[in-house]
């Protein structure tokens, strides 16, 4: 039902915007958690609106991810609800494979986004029981508003690159790109090249580098966990989850610390120096991911990856570390991490912090008040949105069954939170 209503500007007169009542929920993302809820609401016949900022679903995987990236985990710990990724896929899936298998399972679900729609604010009006999210549409940034019960964000974690502040990085005069824009070492061939961050895309981005005849220094500045992504064949999430069924979470971190160091040998004396903390504890407490090594290691052992200390300061095409050495830089690849984006559009400071994750620790980040629902911001992957989908589809789903068994009421109370609302 689409509806145009007048709206006063007290410089430029009347002027009209559409809206748009939806029926059912709304979903903002259409990333692996917003499809994965999608799908789940289909599975419980309840209809919905999913939209996407950009032309493309997983926009995060198609655009921003670089050429080699794979699955860090098995394929099993990786899939959406419903349904497995094929049976030729390999156990870590390429980033190729994933998106076949997002565009497969989103054709599957007849999930069809409405693309190139930005939400610029969302916020919950009391009176009426209903969210308004404002958004602009296309390259002509036209207004439209949605207004819905069901607010589903689906965001996620990495929505936006975060770029940090570098005393002189302006005046640096190479290349400066976050590893959201780097796609291959090809381009790097034979240069100095910085990556700032030891996360696990420093790590590949590293990797990569090395690969295609650069030379990478990586910038270490705090410690991080490498955990070896198998043992014996077998992937180390996998074993920690196993263990996890048995043993406390001390212990399973102490196992996995010794198995990385028959595997991986000490690592500290090659500049990366490991937490006191366990990586699992380090996950569970502050999101932390450990880094699971594909072949950096060997690079940094070989001398084809140096590590550094933290960057003191860029000149042009220098840069002095802290401990006073001066490397010379042909580009910089800043691996330095995503957050949400939630707060700079939601208008609600009860279930988000204001770093944009929910307040409520894993496994109860899942639901806030007045039909707002989060998906995706448990810090446990894909495994963690598939879950948070799960919950959100069966409670919207009981709420939508509940009232489709009184279908006068519902139009009445309809009618009247639409006279509500056109009163704005």
């Amino acid at each position: 039902m689409e509806n145009l209503f007048r709206l006063v500007d007290q410089d430029q007169g009347f002027f009209q915007r559409k809206w748009t009542l939806v029926n059912g929920p709304l979903i903002v993302g259409a990333g692996p958690s917003g499809l994965a809820t999608a799908a789940c609401l289909r599975e419980q016949g309840v209809p919905f609106v999913v939209l996407e900022r950009a032309e493309c679903i997983a926009s995060l995987w198609q655009k921003r991810a670089y050429d080699r990236l794979k699955l860090h985990l098995p394929k099993q710990f990786c899939q959406l609800p419903k349904v497995p990724f094929p049976e030729d896929f390999p156990e870590y899936p390429t980033k190729k494979q994933f998106i076949e298998y997002l565009e497969s399972y989103a054709k599957r679900f007849d999930i069809n986004p409405k693309f190139n729609e930005c939400v610029q604010s969302a916020r919950y009006d009391e009176t009426s029981g209903f969210w308004r999210v404002k958004t602009v549409r296309g390259s002509n940034k036209a207004e439209f508003e949605y207004i819905c019960r069901w607010l589903v964000v689906a965001t996620g974690e990495n929505a936006e690159s975060v770029v940090p502040d570098i005393d002189g990085l302006a005046d640096f005069g190479g290349e400066v790109i976050h590893a959201s824009e780097y796609k291959s070492g090809e381009k790097f061939k034979g240069q100095n090249v910085l990556v700032v961050g030891c996360g696990n895309s420093g790590m590949e981005v590293s990797l990569d580098l090395a690969n295609h005849n650069a030379s990478p220094s990586m910038v270490v500045r705090s410690s991080v966990h490498v955990l070896p992504r198998e043992v014996l064949g077998k992937s180390t999430f996998e074993l920690a989850v196993l263990m996890m069924k048995w043993l406390p979470l001390w212990l399973v971190d102490m196992i996995l610390l010794i198995l990385a160091w028959l595997v991986l040998g000490n690592i500290e004396k090659y500049g990366l120096k490991r937490p006191l903390m366990g990586p699992l504890e380090l996950k569970n407490s502050k999101g932390k991911t450990p880094v699971l090594d594909i072949g950096a290691l060997e690079k940094i052992k070989s001398g084809d990856i140096q590590v550094v200390p933290g960057i003191k300061r860029f000149s042009r095409g220098r840069l002095e570390l802290v401990n006073g050495e001066k490397l010379d830089v042909d580009s910089v690849v800043l691996a330095t991490g995503y957050r949400s984006n939630v707060p700079s559009w939601l208008q609600e400071g009860e279930f988000f912090s204001k770093n944009g994750f929910p307040k409520a620790p894993f496994p109860n980040g899942w639901k806030g008040k007045g039909g707002l629902y989060a998906v995706g911001f448990t810090r446990r992957g894909l495994s963690g949105a598939s879950s948070d989908a799960i919950n959100i589809a069966q409670d919207i789903g009981k709420a939508w069954k509940q009232e489709n068994k009184q279908p006068k009421k519902r139009t009445i109370a309809c009618h009247r939170r639409c006279i509500s609302l056109s009163q704005f």
